[in-house]
């Protein structure tokens, strides 16, 4: 990572939601902060808050106590210094591969020639440069995924926010893309936040790993990952990290089944 000062800053927030006319707090006093170019996950048990940590981070939601800043800019609404990719991809059907990579081009003052040049850049770093007339119905899962993270790539947003974004993948296509996200995110220098319930995955992806509680979701540990890129699964470094996490998670499995893909 080239810059190491701190791209996002997170401020002791909380979110509630009103539900049956009574509050209920989804997140608490949660505060950190992301260095530019840094590769972060969320990783916790289903219903802690995590994908709505997300959504604050991104201006989708606002918090009810304490404030995000961005280049030391609060964030309050959504912009296109962020993206978010999801499991399902967001890919207009009736749209081509290089049309949907475009789509994400439009709102931006650019020629078609410079927009087509863009699109066709990103499309050949996810590997699809033959498969640019095709439509969503004939790609695979994964390259559905490609496209998604090819389109988001052309947007040169400072931020992508991913939550759960290969979690409907079977095996193989998930630890590919899994390959092709590090080889990228080290390429362009992007900064990522990831949001997953998988501890594998948090532990091949990420330079730090925010562990979060449940009810209401708060940070429980950060855990720095200083094993170099591309990661062994089978190594004994990437051994101690899971068997870190899944410890750390253990505490409370004596309480309620956790639900982790481990």
């Amino acid at each position: 990572m080239e810059d190491t000062y701190p791209l996002i800053d997170i401020n002791k927030i909380d979110k509630s939601f009103v539900t049956q006319e009574q509050d209920n707090l989804v997140l608490s006093d949660i505060s950190l902060s992301i260095r530019k170019g840094e590769f972060v996950t969320i990783l916790g048990q289903s219903g802690c808050g995590k994908s709505t940590l997300l959504n604050i981070i991104g201006g989708f939601e606002i918090p009810t106590k304490g404030q995000i800043l961005l280049d030391g800019k609060q964030v309050i609404e959504p912009g296109r210094h962020c993206v978010m990719l999801f499991q399902d991809y967001g890919l207009l059907p009736w749209r081509s591969v290089l049309k949907n990579v475009e789509l994400g081009l439009e709102p931006e003052k650019l020629g078609s020639k410079e927009k087509h040049e863009r699109a066709m850049e990103y499309i050949r770093l996810v590997g699809l440069e033959d498969n640019i007339g095709q439509f969503p119905h004939q790609l695979s899962g994964g390259m559905k995924q490609r496209v998604a993270i090819a389109r988001a790539l052309a947007m040169k947003p400072e931020l992508i926010l991913m939550d759960e974004p290969f979690a409907a993948l079977d095996t193989f296509n998930r630890y590919n893309l899994q390959d092709e996200l590090v080889r990228l995110q080290q390429k362009e220098g992007i900064t990522i936040v990831l949001v997953t319930h998988d501890i594998d995955e948090a532990v091949y992806l990420s330079d730090r790993i925010f562990i979060m509680d449940p009810h209401p979701g708060r940070i429980r540990r950060e855990l720095t990952i200083d094993i170099s890129k591309p990661r062994d699964r089978s190594n004994s470094d990437f051994q101690y990290f899971r068997k870190l996490i899944f410890e750390e998670f253990h505490i409370d499995s004596r309480q309620e089944p956790l639900e982790f893909n481990i």
